[in-house]
């Protein structure tokens, strides 16, 4: 396994972190519209930090299998006021989005961090946003678009494919002048890929670490879990989400993005004090 990174965007990644999720949107998969308004969602994300969240990750478009995309300023009007007042009360927070325009205008707000499920190609300027404010940022691996990516994803060797997207991403960043300390990546679990290929990435975890950059992992209640658990509802794989997040940090994970934070902290509590090295 490659070195572990020291910190990413600020924070100690002596120990797992969690990255709490707060969407401001009515059509996520697992929590849609429960907080679409600015005050639910400033009050979730409060809720998320008092139980052991690190990171806020805020955003404002849904990226579930075939869902559409909303319109920029849409975005930019959902996530805004959300970032600025959970930045205002002295917590870290990610902007969840795949724009420039929005990646600027969350920045504007306070976000320290970019979580792009397009490793910043999504949108020509993203890259330049990002460099330019000099700020963190969370490249994932995304096989497609969320409309079409899970109708027939395809691989040679998924593990080998997705580090090498993730590498040459990193590379692109280091070209820009940005630190190791602000990049992190994420295999990207559920974005066009079938359950083999994610439950390859989740083995071979180890193989994408890579050298003084945090990686992140993103299992919290998704397909994959209803799968192998037979649980349809997202909400009900709190139990399943907890078990392949520990899966995960076994890998190698320095950061977990769930909707479910107590629970993983409790989860992770235990694992440590049983003698776990997290």
């Amino acid at each position: 396994m490659s070195a572990a990174p020291r910190e990413f965007a600020g924070l100690d990644l002596s120990h797992p972190r969690l990255m709490g999720i707060v969407n401001v949107t009515p059509d996520s998969f697992s929590d849609g519209g429960r907080h679409a308004g600015a005050a639910a969602a400033i009050d979730h994300g409060l809720a998320l930090a008092a139980a052991g969240a690190a990171v806020l990750d805020v955003g404002g478009e849904s990226t579930r299998p075939g869902a559409e995309p909303v319109p920029v300023e849409e975005e930019v009007r959902r996530v805004v006021p959300v970032v600025q007042a959970l930045a205002r009360a002295g917590h870290c927070v990610s902007v969840d989005t795949r724009r420039a325009a929005v990646m600027r205008a969350a920045i504007d707000a306070g976000a320290r961090i970019v979580n792009d499920v397009t490793a910043l190609t999504g949108d020509r300027d993203s890259l330049d946003v990002v460099a330019a404010a000099r700020v963190a940022v969370v490249l994932m691996h995304m096989q497609g678009e969320p409309r079409t990516m899970q109708a027939a994803p395809r691989y040679d060797d998924v593990v080998a494919e997705v580090g090498a997207y993730l590498a040459a991403r990193v590379d692109a960043c280091r070209a820009r002048g940005m630190r190791d300390a602000d990049l992190c990546v994420d295999p990207g679990i559920g974005f066009g890929k079938t359950l083999e290929h994610n439950i390859a990435l989740l083995r071979g975890l180890p193989r994408l670490r890579m050298p003084g950059v945090a990686l992140l992992v993103g299992v919290s209640r998704k397909g994959f879990i209803g799968t192998l658990s037979g649980i349809a509802e997202p909400a009900a794989r709190v139990a399943g989400s907890l078990a392949a997040g520990l899966a995960a940090i076994d890998g190698g994970a320095d950061i977990l993005r769930v909707h479910d934070v107590a629970e993983t902290r409790q989860a992770l509590d235990v694992w440590r004090g049983i003698g776990r090295p997290v």
